[in-house]
């Protein structure tokens, strides 16, 4: 058996003691940094006037489809009626969380007048009115399968609510 020599040995020990030394550091210094601060995203106003705006452009492009077949300009299709209708319900439902105190001032992108605010009961039963004519709509989609004047009549519902809406509290 071959022993190292006296020289190795001292080499070994201090390599050894300076993996140890350095692990030590780097385990001292995990401990104490502080953990870098999380990317800023947009501030809860601009994310506000983003997820309502991405809901009405939602809303209006399912929507389109019922106006065409309600004038009779498109054929009514089960599948594709459940499917809108059933988003319109969905999306309406989001839109209470999105019009929070302020969300409108300093935001030059958003088409929502400050009446909201100031006339906050009126815009929360106008909204609540559209969502239970949203839900009504596609209940009412799921009974009658076609363009039945109860399916015009709760198409004609939901287009007043918009309408009624957009004139009171839209910049046009």
């Amino acid at each position: 058996m071959r022993y190292p020599s006296s020289r190795a040995l001292p080499l070994t020990a201090a390599g050894a003691i300076i993996l140890m030394s350095a692990a030590f550091v780097i385990s001292a210094q995990a401990q104490s940094a502080q953990p870098a601060p999380a990317p800023a995203g947009p501030s809860p106003t601009k994310q506000a006037l983003e997820n309502r705006k991405a809901a009405y452009t939602l809303i209006g492009n399912y929507f389109r489809y019922f106006g065409a077949v309600a004038k009779g300009t498109a054929a009514y299709d089960e599948a594709e009626a459940t499917k809108r209708a059933s988003r319109i319900a969905f999306l309406s439902g989001l839109l209470d969380e999105n019009f929070p105190e302020g969300s409108n001032f300093g935001e030059p992108d958003s088409k929502a007048k400050a009446d909201i605010w100031s006339s906050r009961a009126d815009f929360d039963k106008k909204l609540k009115d559209f969502q239970a004519h949203a839900q009504a709509f596609a209940e009412t989609n799921a009974k009658e399968k076609g363009a039945s004047d109860t399916f015009k009549a709760a198409i004609a519902s939901l287009a007043q609510d918009c309408k009624g809406c957009h004139e009171t509290y839209k910049v046009k």
